[in-house]
């Protein structure tokens, strides 16, 4: 499925704590179509719903649904905090073009 590295999840973790109420609560990973390269990004703090792939990483989850699932099989999700770029990113093999501003890609043909 994806990828989740050490800072992802130690950032969820931080995400979390200034939550009221964060038991059951993690980071879903979406595909939508839109952007400049067709489809993009979203991400928002959630409950599991039926039908999530459910990936847990250092005591934190991250759920990917259904639909979106193909499109991010072997994808890695990080966290970088730099002078350039601060935020989730993912990196997706599965990705045949990205625009520059990193949260858009057009999908390769699936085989």
């Amino acid at each position: 499925m994806i990828n989740v590295t050490q800072n992802a999840a130690r950032q969820l973790r931080t995400l979390l704590a200034t939550q009221k109420e964060p038991a059951r609560k993690g980071l879903r990973v979406h595909v939508a179509e839109g952007g400049c390269s067709g489809m993009h990004y979203e991400m928002t703090l959630d409950d599991k719903k039926n039908g999530d792939a459910v990936i847990e990483r250092d005591g934190v989850e991250f759920f990917i649904d259904s639909e979106s699932a193909p499109f991010l099989k072997g994808a890695t999700l990080d966290f970088r905090d730099g002078l350039t770029a601060a935020g989730f990113q993912i990196v997706n093999p599965n990705a045949a073009r990205t625009c520059g501003c990193g949260t858009s890609f057009e999908a390769a043909p699936q085989a």
